[in-house]
């Protein structure tokens, strides 16, 4: 078994009740199967209180006002104070890390939606590299496809290459991305994947960024106004599960703060908010430094799960819209904050936007969905808003 891990992964330690957004409130936490078996033999007064603060019919913990029944006053867990680590149930012994299952390989990241860990996956100031050990276990998935894991797993460390290549701009790196994706994605519709290989050696010329920045130019001489199309990209989230009671009325106030007042305000604040980036060297290296460690850990999280649906076009869609979308979300907050957007802020709303598109997987499957069919999403379409 080959297990990998994002080089910072060994800086998180959970900051338990001095964390501002705990994950012990605001979405139901399922218990697996053994650790329920666990609970259910318990005896005595803490017996009796997991007894009655289980959910057991749909395996979750009960909950107090949207806080798990145990989180107590301090936001520590009493399971924990009351029976040690060893007592907690697979999501809390594991969350946030995050483990992506293929046949001899697990690869295990953080997750965005804990906002210690994005503030280590965004505060992260060098290129993210990637650590790999083996131990001796084998296993078989049936109907595995090796050959094309081996590809998408190549095509994702080129993919990467140009995300963090710094020289360009992190548009310019989102065009490469793509391009590549939807050539890739062609060759695998048309049966063709023995191409792939020559195709990444291709797009490993230089005088392909020449070519890449010139059809940008042309996509948006041809599209609809920036403004009309996030405005349409928003609602997105009209299709997807509301796991926070709170983030209805949260991205109902960034929507107002975009576009209510028209694509006169919106395209203001944009030029605004980028003009306040570029006063400052530093502050614009900064902002082009989280959008790539977003890029990066989202391809590295969902990329080569398309072994299983045959679809890397979609995954780098959804890598390249959901660090869109954040952007977007940064710029109403640098506009309700009266021109100001810091590292927490950004830290913040990208661990929101994580907790409710990665922790449902009907919202997983919506957009794998809308990435793959709906044409508002297109190549065409995508460049002309980078």
């Amino acid at each position: 078994m080959q297990y990998t891990i994002p080089h910072y992964y060994h800086k998180f330690q959970c900051i338990a009740g001095a964390c501002k957004d705990t994950c012990c409130a605001g979405w139901s936490i399922m218990i697996d199967d053994k650790s329920k078996n666990r609970y259910w033999r318990q005896k005595g007064s803490f017996g009796e209180r997991l007894w009655q603060s289980i959910d057991w019919k749909n395996s979750s913990f009960k909950q107090c006002g949207r806080r798990c029944a145990f989180l107590n006053r301090e936001n520590l867990c009493d399971i924990y104070t009351e029976a040690g680590p060893d007592m907690l149930c697979k999501t809390c012994r594991e969350y946030p890390r995050h483990t992506e299952e293929f046949q001899g390989v697990r690869e295990i990241s953080l997750s965005l939606s804990c906002e210690e860990a994005a503030r280590i996956i965004l505060g992260t100031k060098e290129p993210v590299c990637f650590q790999t050990k083996e131990d001796e276990r084998e296993e078989i998935y049936p109907e595995f496809d090796s050959s094309l894991f081996h590809t998408l797993t190549e095509a994702r460390t080129l993919i990467i290459s140009f995300l963090q290549d710094r020289r360009y701009s992190c548009s310019h790196r989102m065009a490469m991305s793509l391009g590549f994706a939807h050539d890739m994605q062609s060759r695998i519709r048309g049966n063709r994947v023995f191409e792939i290989n020559n195709l990444m050696e291709r797009y490993q010329d230089e005088s392909l960024y020449n070519f890449i920045e010139k059809k940008i130019n042309r996509s948006k001489e041809h599209e609809e106004s920036r403004f009309v199309k996030m405005k349409e990209w928003f609602t997105i989230f009209q299709e997807l599960e509301v796991l926070d009671a709170d983030w209805s009325r949260y991205i109902s106030t960034i929507k107002k703060l975009l576009f209510e007042k028209g694509i006169t305000s919106y395209d203001e604040n944009r030029i605004a908010f980028y003009n306040h980036l570029k006063e400052n060297p530093e502050r614009e290296e900064q902002w082009e430094l989280w959008c790539e460690q977003l890029l990066v850990y989202f391809i590295f999280t969902y990329f080569c799960g398309s072994v299983y649906d045959e679809q890397p076009y979609g995954k780098m869609k959804l890598a390249v819209v959901c660090t869109l979308l954040i952007q977007e979300m940064a710029q109403a907050t640098f506009k309700m904050r009266e021109g100001r957007l810091d590292f927490s802020d950004f830290v913040h709303l990208s661990h929101r936007f994580s907790k409710e598109m990665e922790h449902s997987d009907l919202n997983l499957n919506t957009m794998d969905r809308i990435f793959t069919t709906d044409k508002k999403f297109g190549l065409k379409s995508l460049l002309s808003v980078l």
